[in-house]
């Protein structure tokens, strides 16, 4: 009787609820879904209040038998609770938040809709980091599909402890980039499910519970697409099938990589040598740029300006996290991969133009006249076509390899998906997922990467991030895109150091590169401001820390700035700053009249338009033999200054009125070897470091600290870009008139700033 009984209750959670009027019947397939998790001891079904599964055109929903008595006393929202309760406080006794953005706490207050990420962290076991990194590349392709998503994580573990933040963690959020806010816990609140899963929900009501292992990304998206269409309001506003990139705003950094951002590289993963050329192409991923060097470290390139995705000139063209790349000498091209815009791109080296061959293909022999066109009929944008979504879309690609019958080898970091891509066509000639079948078609090649690896010490090996990861039996398979061969040296991308190493072939011996000529990189993206926004924000609003501002009153006239800088203490500089690294912008009533211009320039009463107007025709009307002269005559600024010290000029014609001129300069810089104690710990130099990058916002500070730790490598050897923010303002009086009160006096001045960084 028993037994008859538990079967009849097992028949009524798989039928229908009928509602008047309405039914929703099962497929075949959702009934065995749904019998199959009635089974998982995991999930303790018999104490479940309400669950709801939307399956790919199906819906099933499961009533317990539990009286009403019972359903108000149960929670059904045990890890949403959690999560709202300790929203607003960063840490707590039992929590602590990472990847916090600043408008988190408005996350609760809507009826948006919410993915939570739910799993347990557990130390050295390399099954739950595999677990944890699919999670969380599930969760970054859905937010990039569903812009409208909000996503949460919940790490769980008994031995966390919110005061000491796991290393490997942050390791993982680095290497992962993941932009949304992780919820580190040791309070075991698994109540609804004691296994790693997905929530989703509508507002925090009647969440939906999916387990990690059953669930594809189609039935994932589509239970999203489908839920929020029922919100009007929602689905008048996003077209959830348009795009998989966010636009340039929209695009959050973390905070683990916010605070690394100011060194030389954030993430340095993957490098490829073209050997005749003598060109090294690294790639610096949390920077989203590839920098091109020669074998001594002089910077001869940079492609990549900002993240986005974009097409265009390497000063123009957006990338968003660069991963593997290889040279093809025959058409002086890199391919490479845009890991986060799931794309191959191609930087044309000659042109110095970045398109994208997949998934936009069919640009190969389009040549100069076809790009113009594309560049124009799209505005400048690339658009990925609408495909469908599922666990073999082509979704963050990391490793790239060419064939020998010209066809595209792509992997992702894990290697548990390959796609192999006809480069002719740039469509997908196959997707493998079978770990035998994988190593099959490009274990030879994997293998024949990886050889560089053992002229390296397995320490260094050990302290890279997921450096024990094996595929099918090749010791460290993951960073086979981060080694390569020059000359008579092994190059390997210090991912944890942040830095690039080469080992002698000969001695063995490791040094680091010697990097020079840093003005090719430009000002940073995150210095450099639109016109538009230098207009309309103030500096307190731009999150970008003022250094110094300061106020003058003048006459009208043309007025040379000088910016004396003093670089922090028990520093040296890299090089004096270049002009690429200095970024000079006047509002108001003045005009900024660069470079050797200023010199001859008169001091006329001139606006900003006529500034513009006098600029157009200086350089109709100039000759070549003037031109020439110019890059004669020019010199770099600060070129005869004290060591130690920064000299930054700039020239304005002023008219009546305020104005005031904005400056930005990137300095880079490293320790100073000679009063930096031998034995001073890495945690006290990291500090120091620290200190200097990001003062003012400690738990910055403290992960970066974490971060620079996790490398055996001397910390003097580092280097940083400490950025320069500086604003002169100047309230400029009307011209003074002449003795026959008609002329105008025309008034040259200078002015001296002094700053210490």
């Amino acid at each position: 009787m028993f037994s008859r009984f538990r079967r009849l209750r097992h028949i009524f959670r798989i039928l229908p609820k009928i509602y008047p009027g309405t039914l929703n019947p099962l497929s075949g397939r959702g009934i065995h879904v749904l019998a199959a998790r009635s089974s998982a001891s995991s999930f303790n079904l018999s104490d479940s209040v309400y669950r709801s599964v939307d399956l790919a055109g199906f819906q099933g929903q499961r009533y317990s038998t539990v009286s009403k008595a019972k359903r108000k006393q149960r929670s059904e929202v045990d890890i949403l609770s959690f999560i709202r309760s300790s929203l607003h406080e960063p840490k707590g006794p039992s929590h602590c938040w990472l990847n916090m953005v600043a408008d988190s706490k408005d996350l609760f207050k809507g009826d948006g809709m919410f993915l939570v990420l739910v799993g347990e962290y557990v130390e050295g076991s390399l099954e739950a980091n595999l677990n944890t990194v699919k999670m969380f590349g599930k969760a970054k392709a859905l937010q990039q599909r569903h812009p409208f998503l909000q996503v949460l994580a919940l790490q769980y573990s008994k031995s966390i402890s919110v005061n000491d933040i796991p290393t490997c963690l942050l390791q993982r959020i680095f290497k992962e980039y993941v932009t949304f806010p992780i919820l580190l816990t040791n309070q075991n609140i698994f109540k609804m499910a004691n296994m790693p899963c997905y929530i989703i929900s509508k507002g925090f009501q009647n969440p939906m519970i999916y387990p990690v292992e059953d669930e594809d990304l189609k039935v994932l998206d589509k239970v999203i697409h489908d839920l929020n269409e029922q919100n009007d309001k929602e689905a008048n506003v996003h077209d959830t099938r348009s795009n998989w990139v966010k636009s340039t705003g929209a695009i959050k950094e973390p905070d683990v990589c916010s605070a690394s951002r100011n060194l030389l590289f954030s993430f340095p993963g993957c490098i490829s040598v073209e050997e005749s050329g003598n060109r090294l192409f690294l790639s610096d991923v949390n920077h989203h740029r590839i920098v091109v060097v020669d074998s001594n470290g002089k910077i001869l390139d940079g492609i990549g300006s900002s993240p986005g995705f974009e097409d265009g000139e390497f000063e123009n063209a957006k990338l968003m996290r660069p991963a593997a790349s290889f040279y093809d000498a025959s058409e002086d091209c890199l391919y490479f991969v845009d890991s986060e815009n799931h794309a191959i791109r191609r930087a044309d080296m000659e042109m110095r133009v970045v398109e994208t061959v997949f998934p936009d293909g069919g640009k190969k022999n389009k040549g100069l006249w076809g790009w113009i066109l594309d560049k124009i009929w799209t505005k400048g944008g690339v658009k990925l076509q609408s495909e469908e979504f599922n666990s073999e879309s082509f979704t963050f690609p990391w490793h790239l390899v060419k064939s020998s019958n010209n066809d595209l080898i792509v992997l992702n970091q894990s290697f548990q998906t390959l796609w192999i891509i006809d480069l002719e066509s740039g469509l997908i000639r196959e997707v493998v997922k079978e770990s035998s079948k994988i190593l099959e078609i490009c274990g030879q090649m994997i293998l024949e990467k990886c050889i560089p690896l053992r002229q390296l010490p397995e320490v260094w090996l050990q302290k890279q991030v997921g450096s024990n990861f094996t595929f099918e039996g090749i010791s460290y398979a993951g960073l086979m895109s981060s080694v390569a061969t020059c000359q008579d040296h092994t190059v390997f991308c210090d991912a944890v150091g942040q830095t690039i190493v080469k080992f002698s072939n000969v001695s063995g011996s490791a040094t680091s590169f010697q990097f020079s000529n840093f003005g090719i990189l430009g000002l940073p993206y995150w210095l450099s401001s639109s016109l538009e926004r230098v207009y309309t924000l103030d500096y307190a609003q731009s999150g970008i820390d003022l250094d110094h501002s300061e106020s003058f009153s003048l006459f009208p006239g043309r007025v040379d700035i000088e910016l004396n800088v003093d670089i922090p203490q028990h520093t040296d500089l890299v090089e004096q700053p270049q002009e690429g690294c200095i970024w000079r912008q006047a509002r108001g009533s003045a005009a900024e009249v660069s470079g050797v211009e200023s010199k001859a320039a008169s001091s006329e009463k001139v606006g900003v338009a006529q500034q513009w107007y006098d600029e157009i025709d200086g350089l109709s009307f100039s000759s070549p033999q003037e031109e020439t002269n110019t890059e004669v005559e020019s010199k770099p600024p600060g070129a005869e200054v004290q060591e130690g010290k920064v000299r930054i000029d700039c020239t304005i014609n002023t008219s009546p009125g305020t104005s005031e001129v904005i400056i930005y300069a990137a300095h880079y810089l490293r320790l100073k070897k000679n009063t930096v104690s031998h034995d001073d710990s890495q945690e006290k130099k990291a500090s120091m470091i620290a200190d200097i990058l990001d003062p003012k916002r400690k738990f910055r500070k403290d992960l970066l600290i974490k971060l620079m730790m996790m490398s055996n490598r001397d910390l003097e050897e580092l280097i940083f870009m400490r950025p320069l923010h500086a604003r002169v303002k100047f309230n400029t009086r009307d011209h003074p008139k002449a003795d026959n009160s008609k002329d105008i006096i025309l008034t040259d001045s200078s002015v001296k700033v002094h700053i210490t960084l």
